[in-house]
């Protein structure tokens, strides 16, 4: 579906990797939002976001994927069959993993 960036500001955010990759800001509201284009970039406000100082490994990046998938009970099978783990969160239309090393990804429906 997309990748989601946490940030501090999202609205602030999509305008500027707008300009970087050249797809028009969609959608804008509520802390969330979104670039257009054949790969979406999605962005979401997380109050007291504490940004990445990338290499220190004491600030480390915060992104996570989506992942579209037509059967969440379906895909959440598949994906704990590969080793993924089931992190709290979520609701009808999205549930919240971990991959094999920690990092977060959602399927969404």
């Amino acid at each position: 579906m997309g990748t989601t960036f946490d940030c501090a500001d999202a609205s602030a955010l999509a305008r500027f990797w707008s300009g970087v990759v050249g797809e028009p800001v969609t959608y804008d509201a509520d802390g969330v939002a979104m670039l257009g284009g054949s790969r979406p970039m999605l962005f979401q406000s997380v109050e007291g976001y504490n940004a990445p100082r990338w290499p220190d490994p004491a600030y480390p990046q915060q992104l996570h994927l989506d992942i579209e998938v037509p059967d969440l009970d379906a895909g959440e099978a598949a994906v704990l069959a590969l080793g993924a783990s089931r992190l709290p969160g979520g609701s009808a239309g999205f549930r919240v993993f971990a991959d094999p090393a920690g990092h977060p990804f959602c399927l969404v429906h």
